[in-house]
């Protein structure tokens, strides 16, 4: 990764964060697109390895939900994460399919590097005095994520555009996949970044909302008009991981088929002609309809 010529950065310094738990991780501040590349290097990531980007929910895992997820990640996304040598970036605070990612990878005491990006006013860190007013409004961040990229923003969401661009820097080259998990209303978001970005997006149907609301529009179900633009795109591939035993090998040969190198950018596309055509159908009959959601399912 490099800085592009002519580009002049005002890099913060980066910091070491100390854990209740004595776990460390190295953080970093930016405030510009065009300091990523060296940002990330002051931190140690100046290496290019395949990325694999995680969203999903945040809050609103029902416990039972939560521990059929965790089995999943400990069992086939940490592991295939390690055996691959990725990147995994995520929105690195201590809820939802982050904390599972987080565990996941102390479990089997993995080695990747877990990178979470953060909107700086949306997290409190480890060692912050936190105005008891402000303390519900706050997220703690993670304790065993590897490395933290604190960017601009006060509201959640404002981190989907820096997750899917700090990606992007990390991979450089090499490719890198989404895998998309429950989720709220911000994971349309960071979805909408990931195809932005030509990422492809690995959707966990069974996991719940979101996902679940994308899967049944790739079946051609209505449901929302922003599955229509999703399927457009050819990038949206499903996989079930809770009704098909076959699931979890299913989603770790997806993922080690895209960034191990074996399969060409359009192999990588699941959607053809037709798949299209059902998008521009569900667009049609959805427009003018919409929902509103309570903010407790943003996240």
């Amino acid at each position: 990764m490099s800085a592009g010529r002519g580009v002049t950065c005002v890099i913060r310094k980066p910091f070491t964060l100390t854990f209740p738990s004595g776990a460390v991780a190295s953080r970093i501040r930016v405030g510009d697109l065009s300091e990523l590349p060296v940002a990330l290097g002051r931190i140690g990531l100046e290496q290019s390895r395949p990325t694999l980007v995680l969203v999903g929910g945040a809050n609103l895992l029902p416990d039972g939900d939560r521990e059929e997820l965790r089995a999943l990640f400990t069992s086939v996304l940490a592991p295939t994460a390690e055996r691959l040598g990725l990147y995994v970036v995520d929105g690195g605070t201590h809820a939802g399919i982050m904390s599972l990612m987080g565990e996941a990878r102390a479990a089997i005491k993995a080695s990747f590097p877990l990178v979470g990006v953060a909107a700086i006013g949306t997290v409190a860190l480890p060692t912050q005095a936190v105005d008891p007013k402000d303390a519900e409004l706050l997220a703690l961040l993670e304790p065993h994520h590897t490395h933290f990229v604190l960017v601009p923003g006060s509201s959640w969401g404002d981190e989907a555009m820096w997750i899917s661009q700090v990606a992007g820097t990390l991979a450089d080259h090499l490719p890198s996949i989404t895998v998309l998990v429950n989720g709220g209303e911000v994971t349309w978001l960071d979805a909408r970044c990931s195809i932005e970005a030509n990422r492809p997006i690995l959707v966990l149907e069974g996991t719940g909302r979101t996902a679940d609301a994308i899967a049944a529009g790739v079946r051609g179900e209505l449901t929302d008009l922003r599955v229509g633009n999703l399927v457009a795109s050819g990038l949206v591939r499903v996989v079930d991981v809770v009704d098909n035993e076959s699931g979890p090998k299913a989603l770790a040969e997806a993922i080690e088929e895209h960034l191990d190198g074996r399969s060409t950018k359009d192999d990588g596309r699941k959607m053809v002609d037709d798949e299209v055509e059902l998008a521009v159908a569900i667009e049609e009959q959805l427009s003018g309809k919409g929902e509103k959601d309570g903010a407790e399912n943003l996240v």
